[in-house]
This record gives structure tokens, C-alpha cells and sequence, in this order.
């Protein structure tokens, strides 16, 4: 006859079940460390197999405002927002969008390392865990250091709900946001959500939607919940090539090299199909690359 768990006798028990745990433990991936706000900047909220937290990004991206060019109102906008929220005074949540590789994410970056040194941090969050912007808001209320909650490429399709968690915490839930949190999130999309013709026909009958002109503004609300839109637009050509010539000198290659390239980084654009500050730094990376003399080896 088997022994029943009840016939077993409770010391027995509890060996069993401290073993299970132990094999438990030994799978599961280590806790986070404590947060250590005085030693780096930025962080990412990470989630793996249960668990989540913040972890220190101890490396964050060198660029600075002045890399970015030919978007000064973009930069002056951002910026005096910024200082206002480092102040303690009023500051809105800010959405960059537009055209792609234009500068939204590095012109974020570029605010965090203007303003580190007067307390500003900036916290990572993907769109996946946008489910825990509630506690990572509740994590750093009470902190001194002002914090911008980071979300890249942002955007949302038909169906997700995940964009809730996000209007929460902007302006719709019952508690009030806390004062050192604001919310910069980039995105290709004004809206955030994919938009259709069909949508702005409020007699048309759109998925059995009964008042599909509703659908829309629900839309939109999530985008009217950040108090400062910054549009980016695709760069002329004559941008793009000062841009060009602004990454070739940062990568030390040398005036006369750069004052004859015009024809090779027109030509790398045409094949990337943009003209954007993304293809401007990447053509320069390899052009540098490839002028640059390998080190001599060691005998």
C-alpha cells in the first residue's frame, strides 16, 4: 500500500518540501541587487522568469546636445522642459515622433547627460513591461533625484491593452502623479496606435463598432496625455551632409578627406533610401573605418 503525504510524519514533510524548493531555487535566476541610485545614472527595468527590478546601465550613451544638428528647436524645447522639471517646477510629459533615425532617442540620451549632475536619471522601460510603470513609479516617489521614465519606438496595435498601464500613469489614475516622474516617450507614430480611413467615417460600420468615431478618440487620448509633442521631419540633402561632416570629424578623419566624400555619402544615403542623422553617423563610422591604419602587431 502507498504512503499518503497525511501518513507521512510532518518532520519528514517539511525536509521534502525544503528540498523541492531547493531544486526550485537552483533554476530560478538570482535576484537583482539593491538599487544603488549614487552609482550610475540610468537604469532598465528587467523582468526574467518572475523577476523584476531595476538594473544599472554603467555605460549609458556618450551623446551629447551638441552632436545633434539641425534640430535646434527640438533641442531648446526639450531642454528648457527639462530644466523646469529639474528645478521643481512644472514640466510636462514629453512625445518625439516622426520621421525614423532623426534624433527622438538621442536627443533623450543627450538631456540625461546634460542634466546628470543636477540629479537627473532616466529608467529604460520596454513596451512589454509597460504593466509595471505603477511600481516602478512607486519605487522612486519618494526619491530627491528627478527621474525621466524612458519608453523607445513606441507604439501600440489594434488589441493591446498595455497602453492603459501607460495612460494611467500619465494622467488617468486616482492617485496624483508624484512630482519627480515624467514620462519621454519616441515613437513614429503622432497617435502611438495605427490609425484607418475607415475610422473617420462615423457612419461606417468598423468591426461591428457601433460608434466607431469613439474608437478614435480613445486614440488619441493616449497621445493628448503628453503635454509636449516635439515633430521631427526626414533631413535636405545639404543637412545631411553637414551632419556627415560633423560625425567624420568626431571620428578623426581628416579636412581634406571629408571636403571630398560629398559624392560617396550621397551615394551610401541613396542606398539606404534615408537621409537621416542615423544614416549621416553610420557612413561615417565606415568611412573612418576604413581610413583608419590597423595597429601594428606585436612580434
Amino acid at each position: 500500500m502507498p504512503v499518503t503525504p497525511a501518513a507521512l510524519p510532518l518532520d519528514h514533510l517539511l525536509a521534502r518540501a525544503e528540498a523541492v524548493l531547493g531544486r526550485l531555487e537552483a533554476i530560478l535566476p538570482p535576484p537583482l541587487p539593491p538599487v544603488d541610485w549614487q552609482d550610475a545614472v540610468a537604469f532598465r527595468w528587467r523582468k526574467r522568469q518572475g523577476r523584476n527590478g531595476l538594473q544599472a546601465v554603467y555605460q549609458p550613451h556618450p551623446i551629447r546636445l551638441a552632436d545633434l544638428e539641425h534640430i535646434d528647436d527640438q533641442k531648446a524645447r526639450i531642454v528648457g522642459n527639462t530644466r523646469q522639471f529639474i528645478a521643481g517646477q512644472p514640466a510636462n510629459n514629453v512625445l518625439l515622433t516622426g520621421a525614423r533615425g532623426c534624433g527622438k532617442s538621442s536627443l533623450v540620451k543627450a538631456v540625461l547627460n546634460e542634466f546628470s549632475a543636477s540629479g537627473l536619471r532616466l529608467i529604460e522601460v520596454d513596451k512589454d513591461d509597460l504593466v509595471d510603470l505603477a511600481d516602478i513609479v512607486e519605487l522612486v516617489a519618494e526619491r530627491s533625484e528627478r527621474f525621466i521614465i524612458f519608453c523607445d519606438d513606441l507604439s501600440f496595435e489594434a488589441g493591446e491593452t498595455a497602453y492603459k498601464a501607460l495612460k494611467s500613469v500619465l494622467d488617468g489614475s486616482v492617485a496624483a502623479p508624484p512630482d519627480n516622474v515624467l514620462i519621454y516617450a519616441t515613437s513614429n507614430r503622432r497617435h502611438l496606435m495605427p490609425e484607418y480611413f475607415s475610422e473617420n467615417l462615423e457612419s461606417t460600420r468598423v468591426d461591428d463598432e457601433i460608434h466607431p468615431g469613439e474608437a478614435t478618440e480613445e486614440k488619441i487620448s493616449l497621445s493628448e496625455r503628453f503635454g509636449l509633442w516635439l515633430s521631427f521631419y526626414p533631413f535636405s540633402q545639404d543637412d545631411y551632409l553637414a551632419i556627415a561632416r560633423h560625425w567624420l570629424s568626431h571620428f578623426g578623419v581628416d579636412e581634406k578627406t571629408i571636403a571630398g566624400c560629398e559624392r560617396e555619402a550621397l551615394n551610401w544615403a541613396l542606398g539606404r533610401g534615408s537621409r537621416s542623422g542615423r544614416v549621416a553617423w553610420q557612413f561615417a563610422r565606415d568611412l573612418a573605418g576604413r581610413r583608419k591604419k590597423p595597429a601594428a602587431r606585436k612580434k
